[in-house]
């Protein structure tokens, strides 16, 4: 089971709450990452906003950064927003981190949670699944290799192009990029990850996780029935977590953060801002939020393996803001008491990784 973080450089835009400039945010994020390959955490991503309250508009500059600094750890978007992008520049960013970190970046392809990039790259939500289907298509036909010749919709037609640089070569993959496709979990996404061979991402924000095992399964099944390789065959877990000393720590902490940022989505969506009552609720046994001591967070991971017996977890820690400290010890017991104690239940397998 691997195990890691992912961000979006959140801002606290509270009233009151104390500045944190974008390059401050952002030299707080590679720092993040630095300590979590340190203590032999597994992956660390960065993701994707045209708001105010996140840092992170550009994040294949950041993860060329963090990449650059460290040595092991994985690094990869959460998400690349590919519906506004370009799958040719996109591969080729990805590509050149790929050659620059010897095959230790991934992207992770989804249509976002925000919709801030169409208008802002010129893209229409009228065509919001038709984009992304497209633009996958087009990454992967990029991805098999050169020449190139395509056609679509929404973008220029290639002819026996060549688009470079190719990935490092890879022994479980030659020179392809570690793709993977993001969802919050709809049967027909599920579907079509498997059919594709590639990696998929479930994004839970709530209720219980192990109501994705259904989902879990049509995947692996559109999988294998596709004929790809078991190695392409992996399931992560994303969502809120957040460790410290003890549960009440964790929990008190956490919790301001958590109550900001989703009050905020809240207001503009048109739902009921949480309450404690609720954070406690999802911080349970069961419930979405990891939140808690290294023994709790770690029993909560072990739990939810045996009803989807996913290959990676990974915690978006710093909603809000959290301050740097508590950020980089939250890292820190991740690595160094969580991981450990998954391990021993569950092992450790670094295949992916060269």
């Amino acid at each position: 089971m691997e195990l890691g973080f992912y961000t979006f450089g959140d801002l606290d835009v509270r009233p009151g709450a104390p500045r944190v400039s974008v390059g401050q945010r952002i030299r707080e994020i590679l720092e993040r990452v630095r300590l979590a390959d340190e203590v032999g955490l597994d992956y660390a991503g960065i993701g994707e906003h045209h708001r105010p309250d996140y840092a992170v508009s550009s994040p294949a500059t950041v993860i060329a950064a963090a990449l650059a600094g460290t040595q092991r750890i994985t690094v990869g978007s959460a998400v690349t927003v590919l519906s506004s992008e370009d799958p040719v520049r996109v591969f080729q960013q990805f590509a050149t981190m790929d050659q620059l970190s010897e095959g230790r970046v991934e992207l992770l392809a989804g249509r976002g949670s925000f919709i801030e990039s169409f208008p802002l790259f010129g893209a229409s939500l009228e065509d919001y699944d038709e984009l992304f289907e497209e633009k996958l298509d087009l990454l992967l036909t990029l991805d098999r290799g050169n020449p190139v010749t395509w056609s679509g919709r929404f973008r220029p037609a290639l002819h026996q192009a060549t688009v470079l640089p190719r990935p490092t070569a890879k022994p479980d993959l030659g020179e392809r990029l570690r793709i993977a496709v993001a969802t919050g979990g709809s049967p027909a996404s599920s579907v079509r990850a498997g059919r594709l061979g590639l990696p998929v991402n479930y994004a839970v924000i709530g209720g219980e996780p192990r109501r994705f095992a259904p989902l879990v399964e049509l995947y692996r099944q559109a999988h294998e029935e596709a004929g790809h390789p078991p190695a392409t065959r992996q399931v992560t877990v994303s969502g809120q977590g957040f460790v410290a000393e003890d549960d009440a720590a964790a929990r008190d902490l956490f919790f301001p953060y958590h109550q900001a940022s989703m009050a905020r989505i809240a207001a503009e969506r048109g739902f009921a801002p949480p309450s404690r009552v609720s954070f406690e609720a999802q911080s349970a046994r069961h419930g979405a939020f990891f939140v808690g001591s290294p023994e709790t967070v770690a029993e909560k991971v072990v739990t939810l393996h045996q009803a989807l017996g996913h290959d990676r977890q990974v915690f978006q820690m710093d909603l809000s803001g959290v301050p740097q400290a508590e950020a980089l010890r939250a890292i820190e017991l991740l690595g160094t008491a969580v991981k450990p104690l998954v391990d021993a239940e569950l092992g450790s397998d670094p295949a992916h990784r060269e």
